[in-house]
């Protein structure tokens, strides 16, 4: 194919034979046809480099807005039962890819019945899981700190927490009711 008219008319309709490219040689540098291409080329590709940028955009702030789902501390209310106290408990939601997308929990375990000889401790799962058990000391109150995650998901969804004291192995251990929490979105 020469260049020229033809090529004009075939780069408008489009009709091109397939495999068929033309170069920038082959256009007179001149000819209108040939600058209207290379500014509408140069168009198109800012038009693809503009899209591109505002996906990722919408996509990183997308992203950052469930990463940024809720640092913030809250309170988790008073668990007791006979002999056991959680007080002043708060708990977060740690951010996905930071420590697992953990349930964070920690306050003050009370041993509330210092004559009992019996011991207290604090069970927390996650996603329905086995129990997680932070043991006190008898007759004191220790502080808890802890995180507790599934590593098989990104972030954790939802958590229950109870405070039980342990009566020995004969008796059943007395556990507060299960309070539950879930990961707000």
């Amino acid at each position: 194919m020469s260049g020229g008219r033809e090529a004009f008319i075939h780069w408008i309709e489009g009709s091109y034979p397939e495999g068929t490219f033309l170069r920038y040689s082959q256009c007179s540098y001149t000819a209108t046809f040939c600058d209207d291409r290379l500014v509408r080329d140069w168009q198109g590709l800012l038009m693809r480099k503009f899209t591109a940028a505002v996906l990722t955009a919408g996509l990183f702030f997308g992203g950052m807005g469930a990463a940024m789902a809720d640092p913030t501390w809250h309170d988790t209310g008073l668990l007791a039962t006979g002999g056991a106290e959680f007080k002043e408990g708060k708990y977060k939601w740690e951010e996905p890819g930071q420590a697992h997308g953990a349930f964070h929990i920690k306050g003050k375990l009370r041993d509330a019945g210092l004559d009992d000889n019996h011991n207290v401790y604090l069970q927390v799962r996650v996603h329905g899981y086995g129990w997680n058990r932070f043991n006190g000391t008898q007759k004191k109150t220790v502080w808890i700190d802890k995180v507790v995650y599934d590593g098989a998901t990104r972030y954790t969804n939802s958590a229950e927490v109870r405070v039980c004291q342990n009566r020995g192995s004969l008796r059943p251990d007395n556990c507060s009711f299960t309070k539950q929490f879930e990961r707000r979105r």
